[in-house]
């Protein structure tokens, strides 16, 4: 355990943080102390020479105390409101935090069409880059301003993830208001056991399903270890951590304390290309597809061929993505494909070589290539 620690956590040195709304609020709002205790550590991180990136929630808990009311609201216009009126409260204790360590600031708002779309995924990575390199502490949240249901993260623990992806980070710290992950619900179980390390995501996610998020927050322990998959599939570890212990975050990197829980990188990472597509981009429609093509893609490595697609869901255009599903509905891959929707009801089930007889044309042999398949 303590190996693991000192090859993962205390050896990294480009690290996000990510801080729930629970961690910085109540039913009252943000509290200036809490930020300025997290603040003090984080700046003491800094001076040790760490890159950092803070993913932060809070928004629209400030703006739900600086408005008076007593709870979120569950329509999207008001939540979108509140984040407009507390993103200007939240940064301002921030930056006033920040300032009394000589810390500059700056504040970066991503909606998932950002990530999704190619040239401003990578326009985003150069920014945070620039502001790194500037010794500049990025403080990142979600647009809630502006993201429609349908494009909306969900929950900062993905958007963190997708950050500490984008600009291929050391290391994910997720605070959260329990200890760590545990092999059931601590709150509906006293013999829940805290786990250190988590070499199975599969079965913690299974323990972690039924969590419930908070009122404050929208991301329960299941989103949580969702994140860590995501950075884990990018090699990555992530930490998940109580983010209401005192001196947490100087205690995770100085090995005072092994706190909270690890999760460990995959070995086998995915490419940056196929990890933006997996975790990036919303599919448009689906793709059916007979057990020879299902066994070509998931064992075999191949391409998939429109000999082997059997049926077209949905509406899409060339270039979009789409789940491979199999004859049972059950999602096996997921790619970018080289027709439309249109196009491909035509060629299905034809040989590469009859595509230009179809449709008069022909752009590729490939529905999807190999290249731009991910295998779940």
């Amino acid at each position: 355990m303590a190996d693991l620690r000192r090859k993962y956590v205390h050896r990294a040195k480009r690290v996000v943080v990510k801080i729930g709304s629970r961690i910085l609020s109540s039913e009252r709002g943000v509290h200036a102390r809490r930020i300025g205790r997290l603040v003090r550590e984080l700046a003491a991180l800094h001076d040790q020479g760490k890159k950092l990136i803070i993913v932060s929630s809070g928004a629209i808990a400030s703006g739900i105390s600086r408005l008076g009311l007593t709870r979120r609201p569950r329509d999207l216009p008001q939540e979108q409101a509140l984040a407009a009126v507390g993103q200007i409260r939240l940064m301002a204790l921030y930056e006033n935090a920040f300032a009394g360590y000589e810390k500059q600031v700056a504040q970066v708002l991503l909606t998932h069409e950002d990530l999704a779309n190619r040239t401003r995924y990578l326009n985003a990575k150069h920014t945070l880059k620039t502001l790194l390199d500037w010794n500049i502490i990025p403080i990142v949240n979600e647009n809630d301003t502006v993201a429609v249901e349908e494009m909306k993260f969900g929950d900062n623990d993905q958007l963190s993830a997708l950050v500490a992806t984008l600009m291929e980070m050391d290391l994910l710290v997720i605070l959260s208001d329990v200890d760590g992950v545990f092999d059931r619900d601590p709150r509906a179980s006293k013999d829940a056991r805290l786990m250190p390390v988590v070499d199975d995501l599969a079965a913690a996610k299974k323990a972690a399903r039924d969590t419930r998020p908070s009122e404050l927050g929208r991301g329960g322990m299941f989103s949580k270890l969702g994140a860590a998959e995501q950075a884990s599939h990018a090699g990555i570890p992530t930490v998940i951590a109580n983010g209401r212990e005192r001196e947490v975050l100087s205690g995770l990197f100085d090995g005072a304390r092994e706190s909270g829980t690890l999760v460990l990188p995959e070995e086998n990472r995915l490419t940056s290309r196929k990890h933006w597509i997996l975790y990036n981009l919303k599919p448009s429609g689906e793709v059916m597809v007979d057990n020879g093509a299902c066994t070509a893609v998931t064992v075999k490595g191949k391409s998939l061929l429109p000999s082997g697609v059997r049926e077209i869901r949905g509406s899409f255009g060339a270039g979009e993505c789409v789940r491979c599903v199999d004859g049972t509905g059950r999602e096996f891959a997921r790619g970018l494909v080289n027709y439309s929707a249109q196009e491909l009801r035509k060629i299905k089930g034809s040989h590469s070589g009859k595509i230009e007889a179809i449709l008069g044309y022909k752009v590729y042999d490939e529905i999807i290539h190999r290249d731009d398949l991910v295998v779940l």
